[in-house]
């Protein structure tokens, strides 16, 4: 089973051929004894680059900022000359070390040492994106040594230049997120080691900006000159964009376009995309390179294909005319005005002759050049895939960029013949969303393992031509954003199985393994955000998500991030000050505003549970909620104020007091309760409740268990696999109180057994909990209660005094067994938890590692294999667990999966079950509706909730069982198995795990 010890493990074991993010290291930083190093500083002398005039603008532009690299990490600029065809012509004298960059067919240099025998790109030439990083003795006669750096076009020679920035410790993020780069005294590059990076794993790999108001839009305006029609998106804010994205090995950009056009709020913007080398998109719903918002500000008429078409197509002829001279990825197709279905229905005819005619545009505007051969993408995005899957005619050579649920779930991907397609096919996935269920736009709440699972998916399914991530703001999202962009780079280092810590490893290394040697404390701080930011949306969770007197659940949430919070604390206090920003940007930001989030709702929840119960605590507990609500905002004036206001506004996105899936207009507490602390309880002072209870004793309450008594509450079952149960004694009153707990039968312990609680303290906290325990060698064999008596000096009114009865029922299963036991009528087990893995027919399980919402997830690979069998002579899971009740109508087996979808619609996900040898029951997870432009009914809560939940019904006596597991689909992905004999109770995460006897 995964741990993080075992994923450093692994790490170290692959140390040696991976530095930072991109792929074989060589650079190094020290002499060390058997290794043949070419200084490229030393001494404080610094090599010289030279860089071809002839060459790419992007290439040299990218130079230049390898030049000023080594000034971030050395205080020296690489010497720059550029040269045309003879570089000697450009130096006076030797050159004991150059770097030497230029593209194949663009460089002479290049040129020349492949001639010359010296430099052999039999690996990369005429590939895309790829470079060889070499050393070269005597590349010409002014020079002893450089590294030659040689691209097979301008961006693999982009990315060669970029490898070395972040090899030397600059990382892309060293303005976007303020990143301080280490201070080298030396720096070398290995002469043996030959660096061939080959093509990338996906061809296309961007972002979109989207749903960027308020933040990103605020503080664009805050920091640039507005450009044309009111929109500050303009030149200046893109060229960091594109920066950021060549370091970060990306290539293609869908541009921000809530209230902005990018093409024309700056006539520059694409000019300058070009020249940096981005390839340039427009999203699902903005045709051949036009934005929306150019329909509202010069389109004539109504965006009606079927009654305006001749001023549509004279719109998208002029997008063609603007866009023509760059590098574009054309979208196709169309959908209805803001983001809406183009009809009511499927249009299927409809489209086919919008796409036919942006085909003909394209071949008129370029006529020298085959319409295959431009590229172009369909969006099937929400309803736009029904056209598709209702037998729509796409050309062969349009890449059929697939989607997501909005959610992180892939929706469809390709079958059969499909993969077949010249344009091949891509994934359009979401980091962030505004619409139904809810909005989530505030601040990262992306699960970098399920991010893994869905992408692996996607990329073995042979979607892999485009990937491009929906990023709203982009800086609340650095790091999903990073991790998204390593995946569709080199699929097989980031691809691998549970390599997710291995990858924030070395993130983390790079971002600060030079002021911090924990960097493994680090990595585990962010995935475990990650873990626990996953498991609801902040926009999504509210005062009960989590059960407040349930398995202890909201409390353990807390604690959790609690914890986290002060663990990110501990590492933000012992970095260097001016590293600081850049870990409150990254981590210790997102990690106390989701704590404080969660700390909001679910004391705002106690509250609510407080007030009912009438105790004291509610009214500081209401205090303390708007304390916690005012922090929230003095956190987000934090961010503003960071680095003397650079990331101003970045956080004025509201993300408390959602009433529907739209953001609210301001921050909203959720409602708190007061009692009136004037006067007494009609029962008295005291006051008491039991673990799953809501109810409170002495006096009337509806939630009391026991009908014939209102002073008395039952705890829930207490047998030798449950540790304890707990009571908790408050003070509802206006007088102090002191109580006496006393047990019937002495193998019942309270500890503590007496105490006292005063009427006037404020402390949210000012209650006694009652741990309560068995002595199980002395109580009898069998079911009992104890009955347990609460005496105090309070007055009782009208009333008697409380008492608690306890059900006892002394169980045990055989020393000998091995496996799960039944505890207060239930079984929880963790899908990894499995007694065996059974493996057979080149199938099997593999475990993902804090997937999910408890644990992890158990998913069948290879993901490509056919479907399976529900046989013993088939690839499944077994656990082995022991009951002793035997439920007449049989119990209740219910299994939480990922909230995955069909993305193979003709192989809808199921999974079997069976306890024993008894005919395995299928269960098909996710039926898709009959009307192709729906979505499955329950997905709503699946999305939001992160799991599907099923359930199944089996007849069992009491004794061992084995239960059985098969994944019909490997999609499915297990993460939790429920086995009810009537003690489950309502909870969100559902039962915590029970015991497991070894």
């Amino acid at each position: 089973m995964g741990s993080l010890v075992q994923y450093v493990v692994t790490l170290i074991a692959a140390a040696s051929t991976v530095s930072a993010l991109g792929g074989l290291q060589n650079i190094f930083f020290e002499e060390s004894k058997g290794q043949d190093l070419l200084p490229l500083y030393a001494n404080h002398q610094v090599a010289t680059l030279f860089l071809d005039q002839q060459d790419w603008p992007g290439v040299i532009r990218a130079g230049l900022d390898l030049s000023d690299d080594f000034k971030k990490v050395t205080g020296y600029s690489l010497p720059v000359v550029n040269f045309t065809s003879n570089i000697c012509s450009s130096v006076h004298g030797q050159i004991d070390t150059a770097i030497i960059v230029g593209t194949i067919g663009n460089s002479s240099i290049i040129d020349g040492l492949i001639s010359s025998k010296q430099l052999n790109v039999s690996e990369i030439e005429g590939k895309w994106e790829s470079y060889i990083s070499k050393v070269i003795q005597n590349p010409a006669p002014c020079i002893q040594s450089a590294l030659v750096i040689a691209g097979s076009d301008k961006r693999g020679s982009i990315f060669g230049i970029y490898d070395v920035s972040e090899q030397i410790g600059v990382s892309p993020w060293y303005w976007f997120a303020d990143v301080v780069p280490p201070e080298r005294n030396q720096i070398y590059v290995s002469k043996s080691i030959v660096k061939t990076q080959g093509e990338p794993s996906v061809k296309y790999r961007g972002l979109f900006l989207n749903d960027e108001q308020p933040s990103l839009a605020g503080w664009v305006q805050a920091k640039y000159p507005e450009g044309l029609y009111n929109s500050y998106f303009v030149h200046e804010f893109y060229v960091n964009l594109f920066e950021l994205l060549l370091r970060m090995r990306a290539n293609f950009l869908w541009p921000a376009m809530w209230a902005s056009m990018f093409g024309v709020d700056d006539p520059k913007n694409q000019y300058w995309a070009d020249y940096y080398g981005i390839v340039m998109s427009t999203s699902h719903t903005e045709p051949l390179m036009r934005a929306t918002n150019e329909w509202t500000t010069f389109g004539n008429g109504s965006w009606d294909y079927s009654t305006n078409k001749d001023n549509i197509i004279e719109f998208w002829r002029e997008g063609i005319i603007r866009s023509k001279p760059y590098d574009n990825m054309w979208t196709t197709g169309m959908r209805g005005f803001g983001d809406t279905p183009i009809t009511g229905g499927v249009e299927v005819s409809l489209l086919e002759d919008v796409i036919k005619t942006q085909r003909e545009l394209l071949g008129e505007y370029f006529n020298e050049t085959n319409v295959t051969n431009i590229p172009q993408v369909w969006c099937l995005y929400k309803e736009v895939q029904a056209y598709y899957q209702e037998g729509m005619s796409v050309p062969d050579d349009i890449t059929l960029l697939w989607v997501d649920d909005n959610w992180g779930n892939v929706r469809r991907l390709p079958v059969s013949n499909e993969t077949s397609r010249a344009g091949g096919a891509g994934m359009y996935y979401h980091f962030d969303y505004v619409g139904d269920p809810r909005d989530f736009k505030w601040i990262n709440t992306i699960s970098l393992e399920k991010t893994w699972e869905q992408m692996h998916l996607t990329y073995e399914r042979e979607a892999d031509r485009i990937w491009v991530v929906n990023v709203g703001d982009l800086k609340p999202l650095e790091v999903p954003i990073e991790y998204f962009f390593s995946l569709a780079y080199d699929m097989d280092t980031w691809g691998q199985i549970n390599t997710v810590m291995n990858w924030t490893v070395a993130w983390a290394e790079r971002e600060f393994g030079a002021y911090y040697n924990d960097v493994e404390e680090i990595a585990d701080i962010l995935d475990l955000y990650g873990f626990y930011a996953s498991r609801k949306k902040y926009e999504s969770l509210n005062t009960t998500t989590y059960h407040l007197y349930n398995y202890n659940e909201a409390v353990t949430i807390l604690e959790q991030w609690s914890n986290l919070t002060d663990r990110a604390w501990a590492v933000y206090n012992k970095l260097p000050q001016k590293v600081q920003p850049s870990f409150f940007e990254y981590i210790l930001h997102p990690v106390v505003a989701g704590y404080t989030v969660y700390d909001i709702q679910i004391s705002a929840g106690k509250n609510h549970l407080y007030a009912e119960q009438r105790r004291n605590q509610a009214n500081s507990l209401a205090q303390y909620v708007q304390q916690r609500f005012q922090d929230d905002f003095n956190w987000k004036k934090e961010y503003d104020a960071l680095l003397d206001g650079k990331w101003i506004h970045m956080m004025d996105q509201t993300h408390l007091g959602y009433d529907y899936w739209q953001q609210p207009m301001r921050n909203t507490m959720p409602p708190v309760a007061f009692v009136q602390s004037a006067e007494d309880a009609l029962a008295g002072s005291l006051g008491l409740t039991v673990e799953q209870s809501r109810g409170a004793v002495p006096g009337d309450d509806q939630y009391n268990a026991v009908a014939y008594s209102n002073n008395t509450l039952v705890l829930p079952v207490l047998d030798p696999y449950t540790p304890s149960r707990y009571i908790e004694i408050f003070n509802r009153g206006i007088y102090d109180i002191s109580f006496n707990a006393t047990a019937e039968n002495d193998y019942v312990t309270i500890t503590p057994s007496t105490g006292a609680i005063s009427a006037t303290n404020n402390s949210i906290w000012n209650s006694v909990f009652l741990e309560v325990t068995v002595d199980w060698d002395k109580a009898p064999d069998g079911y009992n209660i104890d009955f347990i008596d609460i005496s105090s000096n309070s007055s009782y009114g009208f009333f008697g005094e409380p008492s608690v009865h306890l059900p006892i029922n002394k169980t045990s299963a055989p020393s000998n067994f091995s496996g799960f036991i039944e505890s207060a009528q239930l079984i929880s087990i963790e899908a990894g938890h499995f007694t065996n893995n059974i493996s057979t027919n080149d199938t099997y399980y593999v475990e993902i590692d804090r997937y999910g919402r408890t644990l992890s997830g158990v998913t069948l690979f290879p993901v490509n294999a056919d479907s399976q069998q529900a046989s013993d002579d088939s690839s499944h899971l077994e656990y082995n667990f022991y009951s002793f009740t035997a439920p007449q109508y049989g119990a209740n087996v219910t299994v939480y999966t990922s909230p995955s979808l069909n993305v193979n619609p003709y192989r809808p996900l199921k999974y079997a079950i069976a306890v024993d040898n008894e005919e395995p029951q299928i269960v098909q997870i996710v039926v898709d509706p009959t009307d192709p432009t729906a979505m499955p009914a329950g997905w709503e809560t699946a999305a939001d909730d992160g799991v599907w939940i099923h359930n199944t019904t089996h007849i069992l006596d009491g004794g061992e069982h084995v239960l059985k597991l098969w994944a019909l689909e490997p999609a499915v992905v297990f993460q939790k198995v429920v086995v009810d004999f009537g003690g489950v109770v309502e909870s969100f995460l559902g039962p915590p795990e029970t015991y497991h006897q070894d």
